[in-house]
């Protein structure tokens, strides 16, 4: 119950510091950020002026489809990353091969960061791999059965929420990092496999650079640290903890190899639009 309580602490401490972040971040936007939307379209590069009587839910979904259509801008339609795979999968940290939108604000990387924690698929995912966890016998402590898999379940989300927090917005704005997949879309296929598995490694700053990922890395470390005070003792050995970092370094890699080649998988083996 206290180890509870101490986790649900911690996770109201996260989001309230990147809400504070974000309100700092409105007043004062990056000065090193580049525009880097290709001048093909004069409309998009044009500033984007919000009238006075929108409301805040309006401005953040327009932010929102903005950056959309900024990460497919300048891709064929074969190469376009979609906002789900197979309508399920969120993908909305891809941007479509050709594509160079601006790096995104603190605000965006914010609204990222919350889509892929609350969407619908994350509570799916969770049950998923809180119910393999429970029926592998992870962590013996945490028991079986439905009470077991509560216990699965919730801290299951707290790692998946936290780290997206950590990962996609709070470093990211430290660092002035694009956490954003960017798709290579041609190329053969050991060096594209090899490009985006390797992005958990590279990603690029704020001016187009590639720089060493220190958000991916140091976030899942942070979000594995934080993980200490809600996991059972048996869980919080040097081992444990290197298994579960690497498992979420693994991820992220996969499922980058998995945005590259969906493109490909969608048109040419199951002739659908991606």
């Amino acid at each position: 119950m206290y180890i509870q309580r101490i986790a649900r602490v911690l996770v109201f401490l996260l989001l309230a510091s990147s809400l504070g972040m974000i309100a700092s971040a409105q007043q004062v936007q990056p000065p090193d950020a580049p525009q880097q939307q290709t001048p093909s379209n004069p409309a998009s590069s044009a500033p984007q002026i919000e009238t006075s009587g929108s409301s805040p839910k309006q401005s953040d979904a327009k932010n929102a489809g903005q950056s959309t259509e900024r990460a497919n801008q300048g891709a064929t339609p074969g190469q376009q990353q979609p906002k789900r795979i197979l309508g399920v999968m969120p993908n909305f940290r891809a941007v479509s091969a050709g594509a160079l939108p601006p790096p995104p604000t603190p605000k965006q990387s914010f609204i990222l960061a919350t889509q892929n924690s609350f969407d619908y698929s994350s509570f799916i995912f969770v049950g998923l791999t809180s119910a393999m966890a429970e029926w592998t016998v992870a962590h013996p402590q945490l028991g079986q059965g439905l009470p077991g898999f509560g216990r699965y379940y919730w801290r299951g989300f707290v790692d998946k929420t936290d780290g997206n927090y950590l990962v996609i917005f709070a470093l990211p704005t430290v660092f002035h990092q694009d956490e954003r997949y960017y798709a290579m879309g041609k190329g053969s296929i050991l060096k594209r496999g090899f490009y985006a598995g390797s992005r958990i490694l590279i990603t690029p700053d704020y001016h187009g650079h590639n720089s060493f990922n220190v958000s991916e890395l140091l976030g899942r470390g942070m979000a594995q640290g934080i993980s200490v005070a809600y996991y059972p003792s048996g869980s919080r050995t040097a081992s444990a903890l290197a298994t579960k970092y690497a498992y979420a370094l693994g991820r992220d890699a996969l499922t980058n190899v998995f945005r590259e080649f969906w493109p490909d998988i969608a048109t040419h083996v199951l002739h659908r639009h991606p």
